[in-house]
């Protein structure tokens, strides 16, 4: 075997060369009763399949076999977790119930008198933690959709104003508003955002460092969304809910929380086929298999499956998330045998250098720039995107870097042919700050070159002239689910800007601008 391979799998095998004592420990897959082959085979599925993952963890008997990031993604790089969030949230609801601070059958008007309506409904009155929890408030879309994240007004007086149609715990319907409320009667009570009343209790413990978690204009953990964490970190809290709230010999969450939240509190479907219908807990999916697991937008999550003692933390940017489930079901779960297997050095190595290599594709060059074009500025009329000009440079190390003017700043672009270059986006200042999908409420105006301006130093570039014609350039923001693609279509003196992202709630494509040669 050569020096290289073994020097990989002692990478994968021995824990001792991580640097970070709160790390879970590190083995091969085979040593955990999974060979290193059909592991390889998930992870192709997930790279060629599904467009696009961005972080994929295998905890096995609590060794993680498998871990890997689709660069410009990172270890140590946290990522958006959208609805994944929600089952912290509740962990915080367990947590205080246990401390005797709420009890999960207490009315919520208890916890909110001064904005309750002046006349309650009776359903509003009937209203419970628990059917917050289990998104069985009695509300129907009309009734609470969409909810109003984005304003500074109080949510939860917006909340309780609103017409609760059902008897609560009639039916199910998927409320992020209510979980808001969560986190609400959770400061109310501890006096404490859930990031930081989480932090000694849960966050800690796990080693889990600098969670953030966006709150709203109130102050509020907004509870439904809004946290980020690393994979690992992922991986961590569904080791914990797979170990029925113990970390090591530590109790964390009561045993009897982890068994009510994960259980199948709400009937949402009757598809045998379908992971969105196999009931709802307590701000956590039901999967086949009698799995569970939170989950997030565009793919992110944390799926615990006890029967074969495992753990699968992902992170994506995907719009085919039952896509990625499917590939847990029909490649992984196979794997998983009950005995350590033969070891396979040359397979471990093998699974090692694809994991190593994961990058999220990037334009394919089909030869260089025209003649005529590098150098030349191309300006625009006054157009909703803010962009005023732009051109591409030759750079002294053979590269290209696009530069342009947006909403009175200028921008360089620094790309690389073939491979993801990272760079920070100069700050823009001005009355609107645009944003390239924001992370936090969904709204996409999805505008060339625009970004959320809370991640402008964690972007990434890639870009290539696909055609004669046409530069592709590829921005990635690689805290967030976002990519967006942006093409510079040039026609003797003039440009046509279009761009368009991978995932969002709205639109994914923007109108076309046209530049014209200054």
């Amino acid at each position: 075997m050569k020096l290289s391979s073994l020097l990989l799998v002692l990478a994968v095998s021995c824990p001792l060369v991580r640097a970070d004592e709160h790390a879970l420990p590190r083995a091969t897959p085979e040593s955990q009763g999974v060979s290193a082959a059909g592991v390889s085979e998930f992870i192709h599925t997930l790279d060629q399949k599904i467009d696009a993952v961005h972080s994929v963890m295998i905890v096995r008997h609590g060794h993680v076999i498998a871990e890997g990031w689709w660069g410009p993604y990172a270890a140590n790089e946290p990522h958006i977790l959208y609805s994944l969030s929600k089952s912290f949230t509740s962990t915080a609801i367990g947590l205080a119930q246990s401390e005797r601070r709420l009890s999960v059958n207490d009315p919520i008007l208890k916890f909110f008198p001064e904005l309750a309506p002046k006349d309650p409904s009776a359903n509003l009155k009937a209203m419970r933690i628990a059917d917050l929890l289990r998104m069985s408030t009695g509300h129907h879309d009309s009734d609470i959709d969409p909810f109003p994240f984005a304003t500074q007004d109080d949510l939860v007086k917006y909340f309780l104003s609103r017409p609760v149609t059902d008897k609560p715990g009639t039916h199910f319907f998927y409320n992020s508003g209510a979980t808001y409320v969560l986190s609400a009667i959770v400061k109310k009570v501890t006096g404490k955002t859930v990031v930081d009343y989480l932090k000694p209790r849960l966050f800690d413990p796990l080693g889990i460092a600098n969670p953030v978690w966006e709150s709203s204009g109130d102050g509020v953990s907004y509870g439904a969304f809004g946290l980020s964490l690393h994979t690992e970190d992922i991986a961590k809290f569904g080791l914990l809910y797979l170990h029925k709230g113990e970390w090591g010999n530590r109790r964390l969450i009561p045993a009897s929380w982890v068994e009510t939240a994960t259980a199948r509190q709400t009937a949402n479907g009757s598809d045998p086929t379908s992971d969105w219908e196999q009931g709802y807990g307590y701000q956590f999916w039901r999967c086949r298999y009698d799995f569970y697991r939170g989950d997030g937008a565009f793919g992110q999550f944390c799926i615990v499956m006890p029967s074969v003692d495992t753990v699968v933390a992902i992170t994506s940017g995907t719009r085919d998330m039952g896509g990625v489930m499917n590939a847990i079901w029909d490649k992984l779960l196979p794997e998983l045998r009950p005995a350590a297997l033969p070891s396979d050095e040359d397979g471990d190595a093998i699974l090692q250098k694809q994991l190593a290599g994961l990058t999220l594709p990037v334009p394919k060059s089909t030869g260089a720039a025209p003649a005529g074009i590098v150098g030349k500025k191309f300006v625009f009329a006054a157009n909703d995107a803010g962009l005023e000009s732009l051109s591409l440079a030759s750079e002294p190390n053979g590269t290209t870097s696009v530069h342009v003017r947006f909403l009175g700043t200028d921008q360089v672009i620094p790309v690389e042919t073939g491979t993801w270059t990272k760079f920070g986006y100069q700050a823009v200042t001005g009355p609107e700050k645009p944003v390239m999908g924001s992370v936090h409420y969904g709204r996409l105006p999805a505008k060339p070159f625009a970004i959320d301006f809370e991640y402008a130093d964690r972007l990434a570039a890639a870009g290539a002239w696909i055609s004669p014609d046409t530069y592709e350039l590829k921005i990635c923001q690689y805290r967030t689910t976002f990519t967006q693609t942006i093409r510079l279509k040039f026609t003797g003196n003039d440009v046509t800007v279009t761009a368009a992202q991978n995932v969002g709630f709205d639109k994914l494509e923007a109108a076309p601008i046209i530049g014209h040669a200054q």
